[in-house]
């Protein structure tokens, strides 16, 4: 008997007028969409139309001169979260939040919060902030290195966790009559003392509906990838190739279980940006337009941020990348791998790796037709490369709309993804199992709990 094709995980990562860093620049662009609500509401209910799993929200805590347009104002992403899930019932919510610079309690308390308002559909991406500057805006001076910031991050996650353990499911009885308000054989403080933190608890918000929002995590590094495997639930990934997305799924799912947990446990999805057409001349002649709208300048910015700041401005643009040593980075380690090891197997000039870099910052540009990508991503997907997608398109609404409308119909039409939503929750859409609560389970376990 044949077996079923694997469904399909997608989830679109909403930036403001498009990914590709010139998007604001075309024709067809919402220019202020980085702050418009509107606008977000109307690209969160076409996500819903489509069945997505999620909509996703980046975030960082500062910018300068150079940062992505759609980066230098945008909205925060609990209050956008927050907003969007009153236009939506079903499509789950995504927001990233820092673990460098934020306390267990604070995060712990909003994703709880999200999820009681959106009735079960919040995610956390758990990040330890890349850009180095950000310390200068939390009163520091110096970036933590990148070993001490996984470290710290793997700790807060374990606080979180216990944190939204600290009501029990049916501890809240509100009995008017009774003058009984709670159970308080229900509520735990957590008392955790770490190298890192000490968070007595509990936590001011009731047990979230999920038990725990969905864990997502988006470091690629070997570090990375150890927090992945222990702690997420969803992988968010730049890779730009079938073997090497192949190698990275086999290397994190060993991972995964080397951690005493199920592979199923932990959905891969990789970046994809993709640029349709209905032929594939349209689609190329698409991409160009926006590649085109580039500005040197910015491009070169760009790139040099992904190369350690290396200057690359004494080069010819239509020359190779100048073999140099260039020196480690303190920021994001993965993707400073990918752009070099992309330069040297393509052979690519400066302006063609800015191009690249600068439209999809690093993940899988797909250039054809609805038909093309419905192929590769059956292909990505039952070769083993990935779970599902992060859509990126590189320009909004029209990517998403297209990707809704021609796409979602040829991939319902092979059996691999869904044509209603049969669940609720995050967790539903993603097969992921309610997790139960530490100090319900160890009572049942028959062990001793003490608050």
């Amino acid at each position: 008997m044949a077996q079923a094709p694997k469904h399909l995980k997608i989830g679109v990562f909403l930036a403001g007028t498009g990914h590709h860093v010139a998007s604001w620049r075309h024709p067809h662009a919402q220019t202020d969409g980085s702050m418009n609500l509107a606008y977000f509401q109307q690209l969160a209910q076409t996500a819903e139309r489509g069945k997505l799993d999620m909509l996703f929200l980046a975030d960082s805590l500062s910018i300068s001169p150079d940062s992505h347009p759609n980066v230098l104002a945008r909205f925060e992403p609990f209050t956008l979260l927050s907003a969007l899930s009153a236009v939506t019932s079903k499509i789950g919510l995504a927001a990233t939040a820092s673990t460098t610079y934020s306390e267990p309690f604070h995060i712990a308390r909003q994703f709880a919060s999200l999820d009681h308002i959106s009735n079960g559909r919040a995610a956390w991406n758990v990040v330890t902030s890349s850009i180095e500057s950000t310390a200068l805006n939390f009163s520091g001076e110096k970036h933590p290195e990148h070993s001490l910031r996984y470290q710290r991050a793997e700790e807060f996650v374990e606080v979180v966790k216990g944190l939204w353990d600290s009501w029990e499911d049916d501890a809240l009885i509100r009995e008017q009559e009774s003058g009984v308000f709670f159970d308080p054989a229900k509520l735990h403080e957590l008392q955790h003392r770490g190298e890192f933190f000490s968070v007595r608890g509990p936590l001011n918000v009731a047990r979230p509906p999920q038990g725990h929002p969905v864990i997502i995590q988006a470091g690629s590094s070997e570090p990375g990838q150890h927090l992945a495997a222990r702690t997420a639930e969803v992988i968010f990934t730049a890779q730009n190739n079938l073997p090497d997305a192949q190698a990275f799924y086999q290397s994190v799912k060993a991972k995964v279980v080397s951690y005493g947990r199920s592979p199923d446990e932990v959905s891969i999805m990789p970046g994809i940006f993709p640029v349709l057409g209905n032929t594939e001349e349209a689609a190329q002649a698409k991409f160009q337009q926006l590649q085109e709208l580039i500005l040197p300048s910015v491009g070169l910015k760009i790139l040099s941020s992904y190369l350690g700041g290396f200057d690359l401005t004494p080069y010819p643009l239509d020359g190779p990348l100048p073999d140099i040593d260039i020196p480690e980075t303190n920021s994001v380690k993965s993707r400073f791998e990918l752009v070099l090891n992309l330069a040297r197997r393509e052979k690519l000039t400066i302006r063609q790796l800015y191009q690249y870099i600068a439209g999809s910052r690093g993940h899988h540009i797909f250039v054809g037709t609805p038909e093309q990508l419905a192929d590769e991503m059956e292909e990505w997907v039952q070769q083993g490369g990935c779970d599902g997608f992060n859509l990126m398109p590189p320009l909004l609404p029209e990517g998403l709309d297209v990707f809704v409308d021609e796409v979602v119909p040829l991939l319902q039409q092979r059996g691999l993804f869904r044509t209603e939503y049969e669940g609720n929750t995050l967790r539903e859409h993603l097969g992921l199992k309610r997790p139960a609560n530490r100090y319900t389970n160890r009572q049942a376990n028959g062990t001793h709990v003490s608050s």
